[in-house]
């Protein structure tokens, strides 16, 4: 098979078709790998402002790795997915320590850092290096699994090895960061999930699933992610010009962001048989004069393998109780200080003008 031929078609596309992007006119594998890691769950349109403002902010490894876990992630509010942030400070602080502050110059190097998997250490040491690695990311693997009408599902330990080997073989050697540019961008502009205007592709003669009238079939998964309910009950009490926020510990979702007083029920709950829980209880026993509205209710956020639906509640208190002090009181002026999950940012947005 010539796979020049396919190398040689995609770098020529590229050249002509790819975007003009802040990261792609560096070789600093810095710039390339905080480029990657805001893109791994991320549109280029959303990302774009992110990157420019947390490059800004962090423009080294070291200025990166002497930064509070709260300051990153407030500079990655909106974004989703925080062990991302989290990640991404804890491989700096690793950089500096092991590296001397030299971001490493090996695959194995780069993948050893926290956070960084096959395709993020195959990109930036073929971005930043020009080293013979292939990447596959989900662009990759939909090109792929048209071009050759593999079967394979991608998402099984077969797909994976399969896939690995056809990219390897595909890869241009002398220029594999191109290479790797020019596949992954014909995914993301040309090749696209649904309703690719095929008759644009470069490769559009020698796609197996195109010849067979297929496209739509490619690529082929065999798992599908089960989503559990979640009832979250957030409250705004409000103290004087104080509120009150936490801190989210433990291994649960969006881990050291900070929110509302919260208490999650195992199902939807109107906010009359809220009151009767012994969490509701144990929040509010001694606070004096209560005004309660609710403001929003059923607000529905979607996470890859959960769906919350989010209540909030405005509670004006005359003094703070016993059990409030368990929680920081901050002056409502100050919220914007702390980063919060998009959830809790969109019922802030919300009620700004109330």
């Amino acid at each position: 098979m010539d796979y020049d031929f396919y190398s040689k078609s995609l770098v020529n596309w590229y050249k002509e078709h790819r975007r003009d992007l802040p990261w792609r006119r560096s070789s600093d594998p810095y710039i390339i790998w905080i480029s990657e890691i805001i893109l791994q769950q991320t549109r280029v349109a959303q990302g774009l402002d992110y990157f420019n403002r947390f490059i800004a902010r962090f423009p080294d490894v070291r200025a990166l790795a002497t930064a509070s876990e709260d300051e990153v992630l407030r500079y990655w509010q909106g974004l989703g997915y925080y062990s991302r942030a989290r990640n991404l400070l804890e491989a700096a602080r690793t950089i500096c320590r092991d590296f001397g502050g030299i971001f490493p110059r090996t695959y194995n190097e780069v993948r050893s850092l926290k956070g960084i998997g096959d395709y993020t250490a195959a990109a930036i040491v073929s971005f930043a290096y020009d080293l013979p690695y292939p990447v596959l990311d989900g662009n990759v693997y939909r090109v792929l699994a048209r071009l050759f009408a593999l079967s394979t599902p991608i998402d099984s330990t077969r797909g994976k090895k399969e896939f690995a080997e056809l990219a390897g073989l595909l890869l241009d050697k002398e220029h594999p960061g191109l290479h790797n540019q020019a596949i992954m961008e014909l995914g993301a502009l040309q090749c696209v999930p649904r309703q690719p205007d095929c008759s644009l592709c470069p490769l559009m003669d020698r796609c197996m699933a195109y010849a067979a009238g297929e496209v739509s079939v490619y690529p082929v998964k065999q798992q599908k992610l089960k989503t559990r309910p979640r009832y979250f009950h957030y409250l705004h009490i409000v103290c004087g010009n104080d509120t009150y926020i936490q801190r989210r510990e433990g291994k649960d979702i969006w881990q050291g962001l900070y929110q509302l007083p919260l208490i999650e029920t195992d199902a939807p709950t109107d906010f009359a048989k809220l009151q009767q829980t012994d969490a509701f209880r144990r929040l509010l026993p001694d606070c004096g004069r209560m005004e309660i509205s609710v403001v929003l209710r059923d607000i529905k956020h979607v996470l890859s393998h959960q769906t919350l639906y989010a209540s909030f509640y405005y509670i004006k208190v005359e003094r703070e109780g016993k059990f409030l002090s368990e929680y920081l009181r901050i002056p409502l002026s100050c919220l914007e200080n702390y980063a919060f999950p998009r959830l809790i940012l969109r019922y802030f947005q919300a009620t700004a003008n109330c």
